[in-house]
């Protein structure tokens, strides 16, 4: 064997053996490292600009202001806009949102209208049975509905869902600041503009001094 056959043969047996005396000796100790440790800073509270008046308190602290609109006619995207729009203007403040609902005779009528719906709808369907037991000639409008069962049924029910979609609508979007009406769709026929709003609002809390201030940054 020759000295080229004994390096071919002796260097991966010294390499297997090399790497089984790495595998069970011990770890080389961690180097020391010098790092300088972070001092923590106390954090500053926030302020907001209501706030950075000396002792002054947010103006909208204390009071409140109540929307109420009409839920049925899909005013609760509106309204949740104007509130998040006056908590900003005056921070602290309290929105509450709710229900106006229709006059008393219209919710009355809103509950009969289903009543007289599925009342239609079973003369029609079982009529023939019906009008029999309790001893009477069905009507001739029966026969006109019976004709074209299905038209009638259909009929009858958009007809009522749009009754009584109409009878609990308000149509009212109301502003109360402080339980004072500040804004009424129902007197105005209008929803109120951004810029009206805040200032009737910020009329009503006596902050015309903190509104001019901040009506160049959020105004138009």
């Amino acid at each position: 064997m020759d000295r080229t056959q004994i390096l071919l043969v002796g260097l991966p047996i010294f390499l297997f053996f090399s790497d089984i005396v790495n595998l069970f000796a011990p770890p080389p100790p961690p180097k020391p490292t010098h790092h300088p440790i972070p001092q923590p800073q106390p954090q500053q509270p926030l302020e907001f600009p209501a706030q950075r008046q000396s002792g002054i308190s947010p103006i909208g602290v204390g009071n409140t202001v109540n929307i109420h609109f009409c839920t049925s006619c899909s005013y609760k995207g509106t309204a949740v806009t104007v509130k998040n729009m006056l908590e900003s203007v005056f921070p602290g403040i309290n929105v509450v949102l709710a229900n106006y609902p229709p006059p008393l005779p219209k919710r009355i009528l809103s509950k009969v209208i289903p009543v007289v719906q599925t009342g239609i709808i079973i003369m029609i369907t079982a009529g023939d049975q019906i009008f029999p037991r309790l001893g009477m000639t069905p009507p001739p409008l029966f026969y006109s509905l019976r004709a074209n069962k299905f038209r009638s049924i259909a009929s009858i029910w958009l007809l009522a869902n749009f009754l009584q979609s109409f009878l609990q609508s308000s149509g009212a979007f109301e502003v109360y600041c402080n339980g004072e009406l500040v804004f009424s769709k129902l007197k105005e026929n209008r929803f109120p503009g951004e810029i009206e709003l805040r200032e009737l609002v910020g009329r009503r809390l006596g902050s015309t001094r903190f509104f001019n201030g901040i009506e160049g940054v959020v105004g138009p």
